[in-house]
This record gives structure tokens, C-alpha cells and sequence, in this order.
């Protein structure tokens, strides 16, 4: 597929486990200090990934060589941090972080009226940092996750998250619409849908859009479902932005109608996603080539 996402997050069930042992025993800062030597690690064999970032750096950000090369350490080392505060989250020890609210009445007052509602957020900061804050309602959440996603790590993750009984997986396979009727079913019982609006991996069925100033491809399916159903729309990030301090921003999609109503909603999520990301670039973390530089490249080269 375009971007060779295959469906898949990183890393594995052994890492995960030895940072929730260092959490447990030794703290997060200690988790910290280990993540800062296992990234030196994971930038030279990790040759896709660091160089999706790279091409990130330098042309979409527009970065030098000098300026790159220490992007692409900060950048793997956030999201290093993001995993840590993400297991000691769901591990209970929420306590020792602060989070901060944008929106945060008016989203109140929505999740309040107990209706079926979609989450829409993508693969910035750690939405999983906001998980306390959901379950206050009460609320399950039916994450839409692609079937891909490794086993071992999803075992981790079940096996540490005992505090958020309400979570649900609503499991994603392109070769079925299995996953349609669960959507709706949920929907219908006043539950939250919580999907990831930057990934796919059917080709056939694509969004064009642009995100800093560069088209690139999203998903359809959340996009399309959203309108069809007509369920409200919020727009949810958590970004970190200082040590264990999160910021939950919250966004209520207008309502949109008509044949052209999945791209109106595709560009209200890109615009705040574009605001975003220039405020927190280095918090982007897909690895792989999102906006097809590569290809583009080939097609430049050839052209000249």
C-alpha cells in the first residue's frame, strides 16, 4: 500500500513489559532515562521509520540537515515518552500526571446528554492519556482498531489496563463489513465510537486532503460513517507538553450534509490537526511515508 503502513503499531509485547516492570519498580523518570538509550537503538534499525521521519523533517517541515538529524531523535524520543506515561496511565498512576482542558464545559455538557457520539483523533500525542477522563461518564468506548494490531502488544496493554473496564475493540478487517453493524449498534445504545482518522489500509477507499500544505490520502470508512449515521463528531488530541502534563483538546465537528458531507468533515479535522501539529511537529507519529514523499520524489526526478 501507499505509505507501507500495514496495519500494525510498533514495537513489541517484550518491550512493553520491560518498561512496565522499570514503572512499577524504579518510576517513570527511570522509564524516561532508559527510553533516551533504547531510541539510539530503534533510529538505525529502524531504517523505514527514520526515514519517514526524515522526509518529514526536511520537506514538510522544511528543516536542514543539522536541524533533522536532531528532529529525528526528538521525535522517536516522544514517542518513547508518549508510551511510558501511556502504561503508567493504565497502570493507575494518573495521579502523578496534570492535564489540562481546552473545551472542556462544552464537551462536558455533550458527554452529559448520553448519546451516541464518534471520537475522531489520529496518531499525535496519546489519546489513551485521556482515558480517566472518559470514564468519569461511566461511557464505554468502542475503539475501532485495525485486526493487524500486534497480538502481543494487545495482550500487554489488556492485561494492564484493569482500571478501564469500559474499553471495547470494535476490530477492523478490509475484507469485511462485519465492523459496520457493531459502529452502528453501538451508536444506537448512546456509546461513544472512537476512530483514528489518519490511517488506512484499503487503497479503494481513500479521502484526498491536505495536511501542512501537502496532499495526502485518510481513510474514508470513519469519514463516510460518520455522516451516514449522523452521529456528533468531537475532535479529541491529547498532546504532551511538558514533563507529565497533557493537554486534552476538544473540538465539536458543525454538522455536515450531503454528498460532499465526508470531505466537509475530513477538512474540519485536517485544519485542527494542521493547527496542531505546527504547534507540537515532533509529536507526529506515523512511521512510515504518509504523504508518499518517496514516490513523489521518483515522479520529480523523472520529470527532470
Amino acid at each position: 500500500m501507499a505509505g507501507e503502513w500495514e496495519g500494525k503499531s510498533r514495537g513489541g509485547g517484550t518491550g512493553y513489559r520491560i518498561f512496565i516492570y522499570v514503572i512499577r519498580h524504579l518510576g517513570v523518570r527511570a522509564a524516561y532515562a532508559l527510553m533516551s538509550l533504547v531510541v539510539i537503538y530503534f533510529i538505525p534499525f529502524s531504517p523505514k521509520g527514520t526515514a519517514a521521519v526524515w522526509r518529514y523533517s526536511r520537506r514538510i517541515l522544511g528543516y536542514g540537515l543539522l536541524r533533522s538529524a536532531c528532529f529525528v531523535y526528538r521525535n522517536y524520543y516522544s514517542f518513547g515518552q508518549n508510551l511510558v506515561d501511556r502504561a503508567a496511565i493504565s497502570g493507575g498512576l494518573q495521579g502523578r500526571y496534570r492535564f489540562k482542558f481546552e473545551n472542556e464545559d462544552s464537551l462536558r455538557a455533550f458527554l452529559d446528554k448520553k448519546e451516541g457520539c464518534v471520537i475522531m483523533g489520529a496518531h499525535v500525542g496519546s489519546w489513551e492519556a485521556g482515558a480517566p477522563f472518559f470514564m468519569e461518564y461511566g461511557r464505554e468506548l468502542n475503539i475501532v482498531m485495525y485486526d493487524n494490531e500486534h497480538e502481543a502488544i494487545k495482550k500487554v496493554r489488556k492485561s494492564n489496563e484493569r482500571l478501564f473496564p469500559g474499553f471495547k475493540v470494535i476490530p477492523v478487517n478490509k475484507d469485511s463489513l462485519g465492523h459496520v453493524f457493531l459502529i452502528t449498534e453501538a451508536l444506537e445504545r448512546g456509546e461513544a465510537v472512537c476512530f483514528q482518522g489518519d490511517r488506512y489500509v484499503n487503497e479503494d477507499r481513500l479521502l484526498g486532503g491536505v495536511l501542512l500544505g501537502h496532499e495526502a490520502s485518510f481513510p474514508l470508512g470513519p469519514y463516510l460513517l460518520a455522516a451516514k449515521l449522523g452521529a456528533p463528531v468531537v475532535f479529541y488530541f491529547a498532546m504532551r507538553e511538558a514533563p507529565m502534563t497533557y493537554r486534552f483538546i476538544f473540538r465539536q465537528a458543525a454538522p455536515v450534509f450531503g454528498r460532499s458531507a465526508p470531505e466537509k468533515l475530513l477538512s474540519q479535522f485536517t485544519s485542527l490537526l494542521d493547527e496542531i501539529l505546527r504547534r507540537h511537529p515532533e509529536q507526529w507519529f506515523n512511521f512510515y511515508d504518509f504523504w508518499n514523499l518517496k514516490q513523489h520524489g521518483r515522479e520529480i526526478e523523472r520529470k527532470a
